[in-house]
Parts: C-alpha cells; sequence; structure tokens
C-alpha cells in the first residue's frame, strides 16, 4: 500500500507517513495472493476508521471492537469472514508493536467471533460430482473439462488453476505435473492423472505458451469468468444446490479423497493444507448429513410410508 493511500484512508492520522510505513512493513511479511488478500482485508479496517474519523495509530480497544461490531451486525459477514478480517487488524497491530511504533496493542483482548465447527459450504456429493465431471467433458467449450478437473480433481484453488500457464506443464520422475504457484508464492509440482492431463491437452491444443484456461474474449480466465463456468455447468447437470463458485470444487476434492479411503494426513499434503483441522472442518458437516437421525426413523417407518 502506497503513502498516499494511508493517507486517502486516513485523513485524521497525526502523521500518515507513520501510518503507511506500519502499513508496509506488515504486508512486507507476506507474498503473492496473501499479500494481496492481506491488502484488501486490512483496506476494510483503514476505510472503517477514515469514516469515523479515527487514526488507526491511536485506536482503543473499544474502537476495534466496534469494528467487529460493525462487520458483524451492519456488513453482516459471516463469522469466518469476520475471525479472518480481525486476525488481519490483530497481526497488523502487532507488528507495530514489535516495530515499536505502538507501546502496546488495542486488538490484544478483542474478543473472537465465535466460528462454527462446520464448514457451511458442504461440497458435491459423489453423484453430483460426477454429473458435474460429465458436463465438463460434454461441453463444447474446451476449458470447462479442463477447469472442472483442476479444482476437482487437482483441489487446485481458483487462482492457482486461473494463473497457471503452459510453460508450468511438464514431466517429472516419468509423471505429467504442473507447477503450481500457491499461497505465499509457494511452488509444487502436482501430479496430473491421465484424465486431467487429457482435458489440459485438449484445452491447449495448438497452443506453446500462455495461460492454461481461458475466458470467451481468449484471454487469461478469471475468477469471475470461472464462476459464471461452473454455474452454468451445474445448471446443465441438473444439480440443485442453491449456490454453485469454485471453492465447492476444492471442498469436494477434500471430502472425495476421504470417501474413497484416502488418509487425514494424505489429504492434507494432497490439499497443501497447513493444519489438518482444515480437513476434518470440511468433512464433518457432510458427515453430520449422512447420519442424521432422520434417515433412520425414515427407515424404520419405511412400511408405513
Amino acid at each position: 500500500m502506497t503513502s498516499s493511500t494511508a493517507l486517502q484512508l486516513s485523513p485524521t492520522s497525526s502523521d500518515s507517513r507513520l501510518l503507511a510505513a506500519a502499513v508496509a512493513a506488515y504486508l512486507g511479511r507476506y507474498r503473492g495472493q496473501s499479500r494481496m488478500h492481506t491488502d484488501s482485508d486490512l483496506k476494510v479496517f483503514l476505510r472503517w476508521s477514515a469514516d469515523q474519523p479515527l487514526d488507526p495509530l491511536a485506536a482503543a480497544r473499544t474502537d476495534v471492537e466496534r469494528y467487529v461490531r460493525c462487520l458483524q451486525d451492519v456488513r453482516c459477514y459471516q463469522p469466518s469472514t469476520v475471525s479472518r478480517r480481525l486476525s488481519v487488524v490483530i497481526g497488523f497491530y502487532r507488528v507495530c508493536v514489535i516495530d515499536q511504533i505502538l507501546p502496546h496493542s488495542p486488538a490484544d483482548y478483542v474478543r473472537r467471533p465465535m466460528v462454527p465447527p462446520e464448514s457451511p459450504t458442504l461440497g458435491l456429493s459423489h453423484l453430483q460430482f460426477e454429473a458435474m465431471i460429465t458436463a465438463a467433458r460434454l461441453s463444447a467449450n474446451l476449458n470447462d473439462f479442463a477447469l472442472v478437473a483442476m479444482l476437482g480433481l487437482l483441489g487446485l484453488r481458483i487462482f492457482e488453476a486461473c494463473g497457471a500457464n503452459i510453460a508450468d506443464l511438464g514431466e517429472e520422475h516419468g509423471h505429467r505435473v504442473l507447477k503450481v504457484r500457491g499461497k505465499g508464492g509457494k511452488v509444487v509440482l502436482v501430479p496430473l492423472p491421465p484424465a486431467v492431463a487429457r482435458a489440459i491437452d485438449r484445452t491447449v491444443e495448438g497452443r506453446d505458451d500462455g495461460p492454461v484456461l481461458r475466458n470467451a474474449c481468449g484471454v487469461r480466465m478469471d475468477r469471475h469468468a470461472a464462476t459464471r463456468r461452473l454455474k452454468y455447468l451445474a445448471e446443465i447437470a441438473d444439480l440443485r444446490i442453491p449456490k454453485m463458485h469454485p471453492h465447492m470444487l476444492r471442498h469436494t476434492f477434500v471430502t472425495t479423497m476421504l470417501d474413497a479411503g484416502v488418509s487425514l494426513r494424505d489429504v492434507q499434503i494432497a490439499a497443501r493444507h497447513a493444519d489438518p483441522r482444515t480437513n476434518i472442518r470440511y468433512d464433518r458437516a457432510r458427515k453430520n448429513l449422512d447420519r442424521h437421525p432422520n434417515y433412520i426413523l425414515a427407515a424404520f417407518m419405511a412400511s408405513g410410508t
């Protein structure tokens, strides 16, 4: 974030240059997509501070509490979103203390929102996932099959799939691989199962460079174009789901692996989750539905219904 941005976001700051330096020092700890998302979340807090008006470097604990209440009650964000944005604010003030810009952090004792142990995203069932793959494979748009395969069969995040280039394809120890640039700029080699390799080969056929996935204009596909394609495919597959979005397929990647008998540790490695509890959180909500007592009661009363 530039000094001018910090000045615009906090016109009441007694020293906008000090705020800009504090922001730059905090964002300097991140790279790639992590830096972009952290910057975006921090800007939300700085804009809120400017609207109060409030100097972020003069904030008290009660001010941060008011910010959290605003996210919850006014903007009606999900608890996970509020918790993430609060974590960014906490991290920002922690760096300010480390760099001796502030004597103590006003966010130290702010109450975190309760995040449910289950993920609100259920993912697709096995049959829904098969229907989605079939619709993508039969689609006239050659990007559809590769998109669904990269998200659902490789477990890529949407920015990783859209950021993949033809130059990132290669071979390693006899395996077809895709070089993926993940969170924090980390680069990993993801092996391509034959079905995924065929989908990608069909998409990039005749091209030697450029992005793997392209939109209708022939340029790199972004998350918005990908979401539109997935919604279209969900309609073609007649999936009765309230909202289709890219992360649902990554979620499906985890739950389908667990259903297939893959160990939790191996799923964690494949999904590149730093915390294994993330996989458990993904799986728990679906299991709760699969084992719901309603099914037991209905089966017991089947003769009368």
